[in-house]
């Protein structure tokens, strides 16, 4: 289980660096284009003279200039639809921007559909200009040759692309809808919940205390935590005959020079007898930052997104409160989510039955907060969306069965309880809000 839970978070990691870059994709078509645009003719000049008639009725019949033509449209025409698909995605992406969330622009780079579109049009154009060289006018030393079959491919291919565009205009159309930005974004936390969930890097076990004074790892470079190699904090501290605690949570901002985690030997002696710095390297070698936060191993990230659309949809200049709501049901269903699963444990031993890691991170008080603080805030003279997130903390209350959730829960709806007061609402909204907060309440206590 230990394993299969780390291979899933690699291939998350691994997975989200590809597919969050726009190039990979239509740099393997172009490749591909390429070598198959060299392959072909040299098939047209092996099997041309002996295609059937049946099969030859299907294919180019044209003379040279004719295929020049073909091939040199086709490349000019997708050049064309290039443009066209790059100028609608920068104009997908500045809709996103600025009515939903920046955070959000990222999942338009990655999506699946956008770089097909692109790996189709560009592949097609490099397959259109690496057969076209092939095509040879009649001279003294050699007849005319026509790559025939290479042609009727580009042909295909260039249909393949009008109706690929076709699709991509309705899908960008879809994928401009708030919604399915919020969908998306559901669907990736949920994911990332799941994989966290799985990740049992070691055997559970009891924290060790913590002695005074402990040796600190510092980070290396700047940016945003975006993953810990846990499996791997705990392999080092057996090799090194140590223990590691961590001190900052996935998602986390980190400045370098500034503490990552602390270690100590504990009780037993030895150790592996390398230097502190050899430690502190290997130590900070398994934490990962970059310049933007990620949805890999950050179950934090989707829900700030969520958060970020409802207050842009509560802020005066859009006043949607709809989608307010629509956000904090996504948002209750990844809490649900969230409470419904393991307690994770206080530390993690390695195969000789020693706690060698001390995790931070997830705390499920912390990321209700995340997910309700700034919408609470926004949400003050908003009857509909305070009501909504009243409702949140009664949906997560049926899901929740540790003490530790109930009571962040509690202390949640307190807040929502004072806002509330402070708002200007008339009796009817007001006595409204009212019982809901009660009825939240005695759900709480019910669990």
């Amino acid at each position: 289980m230990a394993r299969r839970g780390a291979v899933r978070r690699r291939i998350a990691v691994v997975s989200d660096a590809i597919a969050s870059r726009l190039w990979p994709v239509p740099l393997i078509a172009v490749i591909g284009a390429v070598v198959i645009g060299l392959a072909l003719p040299e098939l047209d000049r092996a099997v041309d003279p002996s295609l059937s008639d049946a099969v030859a009725a299907f294919v180019f019949s044209g003379g040279t200039d004719a295929a020049r033509a073909v091939l040199s449209a086709i490349a000019g025409s997708l050049i064309t639809a290039t443009s066209l698909t790059f100028s609608l995605t920068v104009v997908a992406l500045q809709l996103a921007s600025s009515q939903a969330s920046p955070r959000l622009l990222r999942m338009f780079a990655s999506d699946s559909m956008v770089q097909g579109t692109l790996a189709v049009f560009l592949g097609t154009f490099a397959y259109a200009l690496t057969v076209l060289r092939t095509v040879e006018n009649a001279t003294d030393a050699a007849d005319a040759f026509v790559p025939r079959i290479a042609v009727t491919v580009a042909s295909v291919l260039t249909l393949v692309s009008v109706v690929v565009l076709t699709f991509f205009l309705a899908h960008l159309a879809r994928q401009l809808r708030v919604e399915t930005m919020m969908r998306d974004v559901h669907r990736e936390a949920a994911q990332t919940i799941a994989i966290i969930a799985d990740a049992h890097p070691g055997e559970p076990s009891s924290a060790p205390v913590e002695p005074e004074p402990a040796h600190t790892v510092f980070a290396v470079r700047s940016g945003f935590l975006t993953g810990v190699d846990r499996a791997g904090l705990v392999e080092t501290a057996r090799e090194h005959g140590i223990v590691v605690r961590e001190l900052r949570p996935v998602g986390a901002s980190v400045i370098a020079g500034t503490p990552l985690a602390r270690w100590w030997h504990p009780g037993e002696p030895g150790g592996s007898g390398r230097t502190d710095e050899r430690i502190a390297h290997d130590t900070a070698g398994c934490f990962t930052t970059a310049y933007e936060r990620t949805p890999a191993q950050d179950v934090g990230f989707g829900l700030r997104q969520l958060t970020d659309v409802a207050c842009r949809a509560l802020s005066p200049g859009v006043n949607d409160p709809t989608t307010a709501i629509h956000a904090l049901s996504h948002i209750s269903a990844l809490l649900c989510d969230l409470a419904g699963r393991p307690q994770r444990p206080a530390a993690y031993a390695s195969t000789d039955g020693v706690a060698r890691l001390i995790p931070v991170g997830d705390d499920f008080a912390e990321l209700v907060d995340v997910a309700l603080s700034s919408i609470r805030r926004d949400a003050v003279g908003s009857p509909d969306v305070q009501a909504r997130l009243i409702g949140v903390i009664d949906d997560v209350a049926w899901h929740a069965g540790r003490r530790d959730q109930r009571e962040g829960l509690a202390a949640q709806l307190e807040r929502i309880d004072a806002s509330v007061a402070a708002s200007d609402l008339d009796e009817t909204d007001r006595a409204a809000l009212t019982t809901l907060i009660r009825e939240a309440r005695s759900t709480i206590r019910r669990r």
